[in-house]
C-alpha cells in the first residue's frame, strides 16, 4: 500500500548526533523564542489602549481583549474605539501607525509560529514549511518551503529590534493617549470617579 505519509524520521539516529548541533538548534530556537517573547508583549500592550479607550480599569480591557479570539480582531475593535472616541487625529493616526508596524512584524511571527520545522540528518534545523495559503486563478499552494539560513536569522532579529522599537513607543504614546482622552469634546463627566 502506498503512504500518503511521510518517511518515519530515524529517531535513534537523530538522538545520537542530537549532541553535535544543539548550538546551532539552541541559537535559532533562542531566537524564535524572542521573537514571540517580544511580540506577546507588544499585543498585550494593546490592553493598555484598550483600557484607555473604554474608561475602564486593566482586568475589564483584559477580558475584553482575551474574549476575542484574533489579533485582527481586537486590533480592529481598537482602531475603531479610536476613530469613534477620539476627537484628536493625531492621536489616531499614532494608533493606526502602532498598529500598521505590529502588523508587519506579525507576519514574521505567524511564519514561524505557524509552520513545519525540517531537521536533517545531524538534528540542524534547515528549513520551514510556511502553512499559509496562496491561492490565485491558476494553482492553490498551501506549503512555502523556506531555508532557514543566515538570511532568515537576521530577518528575525531585525522583527525583534522592531517589537522592541513599538513597545517603547506604545509606552511612550499611553500618556498621550490617556490626556487626549481627557481633553476630548463629549467626554462623561465623572467617569473615572
Amino acid at each position: 500500500m502506498n503512504s500518503r505519509l511521510p518517511p518515519k524520521p530515524d529517531f535513534d539516529s537523530l538522538e545520537a548526533v542530537a549532541s553535535q548541533s544543539a548550538a546551532q538548534r539552541t541559537q535559532k530556537l533562542a531566537l524564535i523564542g524572542n521573537l514571540i517573547f517580544s511580540w506577546s508583549n507588544n499585543e498585550s500592550m494593546f490592553i493598555y489602549i484598550l483600557m484607555l479607550l473604554l474608561e475602564t480599569d486593566f482586568n475589564s480591557a483584559a477580558i475584553i481583549f482575551v474574549t476575542l479570539n484574533t489579533t485582527r480582531a481586537r486590533l480592529d475593535l481598537i482602531r475603531r474605539l479610536a476613530k469613534a472616541k477620539l476627537g484628536d487625529p493625531e492621536a489616531i493616526k499614532k494608533i493606526d501607525r502602532l498598529i500598521e508596524r505590529f502588523n508587519r512584524c506579525t507576519r514574521v511571527r505567524n511564519e514561524f509560529n505557524h509552520c513545519i520545522y525540517d531537521v536533517n540528518e545531524r538534528g540542524e534545523i534547515t528549513h520551514t514549511n510556511v502553512l499559509r495559503i496562496v491561492e490565485s486563478k491558476k494553482e492553490f499552494k498551501l506549503v512555502t518551503v523556506k531555508e532557514f539560513d543566515e538570511k532568515r536569522m537576521k530577518e528575525i532579529s531585525n522583527t525583534v529590534k522592531r517589537l522592541k522599537n513599538i513597545n517603547r513607543d506604545i509606552w511612550a504614546f499611553l500618556p498621550v493617549l490617556e490626556a487626549a482622552m481627557a481633553d476630548r469634546p463629549g467626554r462623561r463627566v465623572g467617569a473615572e470617579g
